[in-house]
């Protein structure tokens, strides 16, 4: 099957109402406080970077930016020579050595979910 397909797919907030993403993010923050719902999905633009098998991830608030790119690499199996970046609300780059409830709470959507964006080249410039 083509890589190609994901070009015409939705995103996670295209597929989803404002209200059924507020709800899901209020529970998983009942069951889990002290972990951050992420979405992760890959640059509309992209061509050399695999999609995730799954776009969702519940993470331990005290996870290192570092710690949660090195995940992100390895559920795509990225060789090492291969670089990627993790973008936070299609706008900035962290510093690897924040943790994720650092970046939740200054970054999370008003929906509740921290986005990221995956590209194997920086989108600013």
């Amino acid at each position: 099957m083509p890589e190609n397909k994901d070009k015409s797919a939705k995103s996670f907030k295209q597929r989803k109402s404002f209200a059924t993403r507020k709800e899901e993010v209020a529970g998983i923050r009942s069951k889990f406080p002290t972990k951050v719902p992420v979405i992760v999905e890959r640059y509309y633009k992209e061509q050399n970077l695999p999609v995730l098998d799954k776009t969702k991830f519940l993470v331990p608030q005290e996870l290192s930016m570092s710690q949660f790119a090195t995940i992100i690499r390895n559920r795509m199996s990225l060789k090492e020579n291969q670089a990627f970046y993790l973008i936070i609300n299609n706008k900035s780059i962290s510093s690897m050595s924040v943790t994720l409830a650092e970046i939740y709470r200054d970054d999370k959507d008003e929906d509740g979910f921290l986005y990221m964006t995956y590209a194997s080249q920086e989108m600013f410039g």
